[in-house]
């Protein structure tokens, strides 16, 4: 009995490497808590990244890492898909091959061309020269915009996969506005991503898994002052 216990304790053996104020951490932690799965939150040292983590992510040496029976996993995205996939509990992805396909597209866009071009803007100087970086990002929030229209959320009545991938948008993009005085996101041009922002924040699930706004906008002040 002592050794099935041992085996079944090992099995369910989740740790997750991250940065409590990280938003691809974030990720990883909503979809192991709307799966109901325990784990161990290792808090990492991004100027003196740890032996674990080098072990666990060679190739990037990034988190979120997720270590499930000793085996890593790396990059939040690829991890969120593998919790839905893995363990029991709400679907996070769409059941339809189709659906599913088109979420991963969005995901894709989202932490990909969106994001990078957000960042960018975000960090600017808003200088004259600079105009095109504010363009880019415009265009590409419109994309998002447009295709909330009507939408609740990106798959429909409940938070899934694609408003994950877009996190960082509700609460890290408007706390870096305050810090640097780049406003990005208005509802008047914004109206359906600020619908959908309003209704991604009321979401207990999504209160329960926010850093602390005060310590990162703290934070952000004095990355924008280093600048």
């Amino acid at each position: 009995k002592k050794n099935i216990l041992q085996y079944k304790n090992m099995v369910d053996q989740v740790k997750l490497i991250g940065v409590s104020g990280s938003s691809y951490s974030r990720r990883v932690e909503w979809a192991l808590r709307v799966k109901g799965v325990k784990y161990e939150f290792i808090e990492e040292d991004l100027q003196n990244k740890s032996s674990l983590l080098l072990e666990s992510n060679p190739v990037l040496k990034k988190i979120p890492v997720l270590i499930h029976n000793g085996k890593p996993i790396c990059e939040s995205i690829v991890i969120v898909e593998y919790i839905d996939e893995t363990f029991e509990g709400p679907s996070i992805l769409p059941k339809d091959p189709y659906d599913r396909a088109i979420a991963r597209f969005w995901a894709k866009f989202l932490d990909g061309m969106c994001l990078d071009a957000v960042r960018k803007a975000l960090w600017s100087k808003r200088e004259e020269q600079e105009k095109n970086i504010q363009e880019e990002a415009y265009e590409m929030l419109k994309i998002v915009d447009n295709e909330l229209k009507d939408k609740k959320f990106f798959s429909g009545d409940k938070i899934g996969f694609v408003d994950v991938a877009a996190n960082y948008i509700p609460f890290w993009v408007e706390i870096v506005e305050e810090a640097t005085g780049n406003v990005l996101i208005t509802s008047e041009k914004f109206p359906n991503l600020c619908a959908w922002i309003d209704e991604y924040l009321k979401c207990s699930e999504v209160q329960e898994n926010l850093p602390d706004r005060d310590m990162m906008l703290s934070f952000f002040k004095a990355k924008a002052l280093a600048k």
